[in-house]
C-alpha cells in the first residue's frame, strides 16, 4: 500500500505558483482572488482562512467579503457584479453552503465565467463536459493531479464514485470520462452500494459520512481516494473510508487529513493564476 500524499504535492505546486506569480508581478500584474462568505459557520470560516493564508504565501492578492447570515440575495449579487468589473480581481469564489433563503445557482451564475475559479458556472460546466479548456472544480481537479503525480493511468480503469454532487461527484465523473475511464456514479438512492464499490479499480468517495466504506466494500489492490472530511465527537478528523481497515487491502489510498484537502486549495491558487494569465492575453 502506498499513500497518495496530497500535502507534499500541494507544497510543490504552490512553490511553482509562487514563482509564476513573481514573474507576473514583474509585468505589473498581481493575481487577485475575492472570496464571499455568508454567515458564521465555523467550518466555512476555517476553510476561508486557509485559502487566505495560502494566497498570501503564494503572493496572490486576496480579499474576503464577510456578510451577515440574513443578507439579501441581491446584495450578494451586487458585490459579485462589482468584482466582475474590477480588473484587479481575477477570481471570485463564493464559500458554500449559502443560507437557505439564498438561491445558490443564481448567485453562482452571476459570477463572470472568466473569473469562475471554482468552475461552477454553467458555461464552465458545459466546457468541462465537452473536454474544452476551462476552470474545473478544485477538488476533482486536485484528485486528477494527485493520481497523475503517482503515474496512475486512468484509461480503461473501472471507477466508482460515491457521491453525485455538483461540486465533486459530477465534475469528477466528467474529468474521468475525459481520460477514458469507465465510470459508475452512486448516490443516496443507489441500491446495494457494495455491489458497485466492490467492482472498482479506483474508488472515489465524497459524501461526508464518517467511515461509510469498510474493507468488505473494496476489492483487493484497489486505488482509494477519500474526499470526505468528518469530525467525530472525540475531535478526531476522519474521512468517509475506514482507513485502518481499507488501507490493508488497497494499492494506493489518500489519508484524511493530508490527502485531497491540500490539493483543493492548491488547485484554487492554480485556477486564480490561470485567470490572471488569461487577463494578460485579453489586454
Amino acid at each position: 500500500m502506498q499513500i497518495l500524499d496530497g500535502k507534499t504535492l500541494s507544497k510543490k505546486i504552490k512553490q511553482k505558483i509562487s514563482n509564476d506569480v513573481q514573474k507576473l508581478k514583474q509585468q505589473n500584474i498581481t493575481p487577485g482572488l475575492a472570496v464571499i462568505i455568508v454567515g458564521d459557520d465555523e467550518a466555512s470560516h476555517i476553510y476561508v482562512n486557509m485559502k487566505e493564508k495560502a494566497c498570501k504565501e503564494s503572493g496572490i492578492y486576496s480579499i474576503v467579503h464577510k456578510m451577515p447570515i440574513d443578507i439579501d440575495q441581491e446584495k450578494i449579487i451586487e458585490t459579485i457584479n462589482m468584482m466582475n468589473n474590477n480588473q484587479n480581481i481575477d477570481g471570485i469564489l463564493v464559500q458554500l453552503p449559502l443560507p437557505k433563503h439564498i438561491n445558490t445557482q443564481k448567485v453562482l451564475q452571476s459570477i463572470s465565467p472568466q473569473k469562475d475559479v471554482d468552475g461552477f458556472h454553467p458555461f464552465n460546466v458545459g466546457k468541462l463536459v465537452l473536454d474544452l479548456d476551462t476552470f474545473a472544480p478544485c477538488t476533482p481537479l486536485g484528485v486528477i493531479r494527485l493520481l497523475d503525480e503517482y503515474k496512475i493511468d486512468l484509461k480503461g480503469l473501472n471507477v466508482c464514485i460515491v457521491g453525485a454532487s455538483n461540486i465533486v461527484g459530477k465534475p469528477m465523473m466528467n474529468l474521468l470520462l475525459n481520460r477514458f475511464a469507465t465510470v459508475d456514479i452512486c448516490h443516496i438512492h443507489t441500491k446495494d452500494l457494495k455491489s458497485h464499490t466492490k467492482r472498482a479499480d479506483l474508488l472515489i468517495v465524497g459524501v461526508g459520512k464518517a467511515n461509510l466504506i469498510d474493507k468488505d466494500m473494496v476489492k483487493d489492490n484497489a486505488i482509494v481516494v477519500d474526499i470526505g472530511t468528518n469530525r467525530l465527537k472525540s475531535g478526531k478528523l476522519v474521512g468517509d473510508v475506514k482507513f485502518d481497515e481499507v488501507s490493508k487491502k488497497c494499492s494506493f489510498i489518500t489519508p484524511v487529513p493530508g490527502g485531497v484537502g491540500p490539493m483543493t486549495i492548491a488547485m484554487l491558487l492554480e485556477n486564480t493564476l490561470k485567470a490572471a494569465q488569461q487577463r494578460i492575453n485579453r489586454c
